[in-house]
């Protein structure tokens, strides 16, 4: 069995935390670990040392590889990327092409990177009632017994009994609260969880029955593609051309083999802050606090302190989300209106709904400190081993200062090693790289200076991570 971890969203309803470049699925939002470290710990239950394929963007590949790294140590794994997002049926596409190459028959657990389960044995034993109908060529969806009249999830209908599961009879998109409530009445109908399990061969067939497209599409980026470090990456202009489609809308509403399997493990899609918040542990007052909170006179509300205290008073049924640039106050029952926030944010040209002030780079990240006009102040933090691009900046020099760690840093062809307290200066326009060679972490400070300060001002020589 290979899980196939789903990993290419980006998505905005747990904004200000969740953005474009660090979605939700790479947050620690229900514990110590992120979503998707959580995700692969459940596959490692089935199997201590599981065959694990997750498909990305280019934009996440390096934060997907870290997240694997640090819950897989010691186990490969493999990433496919996606050029552009195409949906889910594409996306498992690409993984039932790469199984069947070594075993037509293989099975996928397909699974989303951004849910939560509080149940893993409810979880690991409705996944061992699927294995058999799936092995027997069933396409199996996993249908979440609803605790409540939830009208964000999509339904699925259970019909005539057909072994560990029944039948799909129907897939019905979000109903109103009326319906919702008949829906969980009935015993009928069970959230739409989004997890599948089939074999690769049976996937692909089915596919090809429904959406030939899709899969013709999928098949020529895929005999084109090329290694890339530890990526698999398609061909793009074939991968161009294919049809966006879910796995529900391309095969499972069509064919005659869909089975759901019932799952009672806690399941959430932590879709927005009333999830997260109905989600987790509360205080005497119905409150979640995560952080430096103190309240008074507070009931009913989640409220997250990222580093600075937030003090509440005499609120209720509240959202408070703190982050280093952004404080979001909102009614508990608007949160699904954050999209509308986010998109004036980019309709603004602002930079916070794309990215933190902290920011992930394969080496290491840096956290912007200071800025204003002609100037820049960053900390840098830089991996063992880690090491920037062979590059050069047209509108802006730099100053680095050491503040914990070794740096070997090369200008204009001449290298330097720097120790704590010692600085360097990059004129503008001379050809520079900073690496960590050591066994510790390298932190600096760096000041840059000029007339243009954007991040796209940068003309890289050589890349240890082949970006562009």
């Amino acid at each position: 069995m290979i899980a196939v971890i789903l990993a290419g969203g980006s998505g905005t309803r747990l904004w200000p935390m969740s953005r474009e470049t660090f979605p939700k699925q790479f947050l620690p939002l229900t514990g110590g670990q992120s979503l998707l470290e959580e995700t692969v710990a459940r596959s490692q239950r089935l199997d201590p040392k599981p065959s694990v394929l997750a498909v990305t963007s280019e934009a996440h590949r390096f934060l997907v590889a870290e997240h694997l790294n640090q819950q897989m140590p010691t186990t490969s794994w493999s990433v496919l990327l996606e050029p552009e997002s195409r949906n889910t049926a594409p996306a498992v596409a690409l993984a039932a092409l790469d199984a069947s190459a070594r075993s037509p028959s293989e099975l996928l657990l397909v699974l989303p990177s951004d849910h939560a389960m509080s149940d893993s044995q409810a979880f690991l034993k409705a996944v061992g009632e699927g294995d058999e109908l799936a092995r027997a060529g069933k396409m199996v969806t996993f249908g979440v017994t609803p605790r409540s009249a939830e009208t964000g999830y999509g339904y699925i209908r259970a019909g005539v009994q057909e072994g560990a599961g029944a039948r799909v009879d129907a897939f019905v998109e979000k109903p109103d609260a009326e319906t919702a409530a008949r829906y969980r009445d009935s015993g009928e109908y069970y959230w739409n969880s989004g997890m599948f399990l089939f074999r690769a061969d049976r996937y692909l067939e089915e596919l090809g029955k429904w959406r030939p497209d899709i899969l013709a599409a999928c098949r020529q980026a895929w005999e084109a593609r090329s290694a890339d470090l530890d990526f698999i990456r398609v061909e793009h202009q074939a991968f161009d051309t294919c049809p966006a489609d879910s796995i529900d809308c391309a095969i499972m509403e069509h064919t005659g083999e869909a089975v759901v399997v019932p799952l009672d493990a806690g399941w959430s899609d932590v879709g927005s802050w009333e999830a997260l918040w109905d989600l987790q542990e509360k205080d005497a007052n119905g409150n979640v606090c995560r952080g430096d909170v103190i309240t008074e006179s507070v009931t009913g509300s989640y409220i997250h302190s990222d580093g600075r205290l937030v003090a509440a008073l005499g609120v209720e049924d509240h959202v408070i989300v703190e982050t280093d640039d952004v404080v979001l106050v909102a009614d508990r029952a608007r949160v699904q209106s954050i999209k509308g926030l986010v998109a004036r944010l980019r309709a603004d040209g602002r930079e916070e709904h794309r990215q933190h002030r902290h920011v992930h780079r394969p080496w290491g990240y840096y956290d912007q400190i200071a800025s204003g006009e002609r100037f820049q102040v960053k900390r840098i933090t830089v991996h063992p081993g880690g090491s920037l691009s062979l590059q050069k900046h047209h509108h802006r020099a730099e100053h680095w200062v050491i503040v914990s760690g070794i740096a070997t840093v090369e200008r204009e062809g001449e290298s330097f090693r720097l120790d704590v307290d010692q600085s360097i200066d990059i004129p503008q326009g001379q050809m520079h790289r900073l690496s960590n060679q050591e066994t510790t972490p390298l932190e600096l400070i760096e000041v840059q200076t000029g007339s243009y300060l954007g991040e796209d001002d940068i003309v890289r020589f050589e890349d240890a991570y082949d970006r562009e």
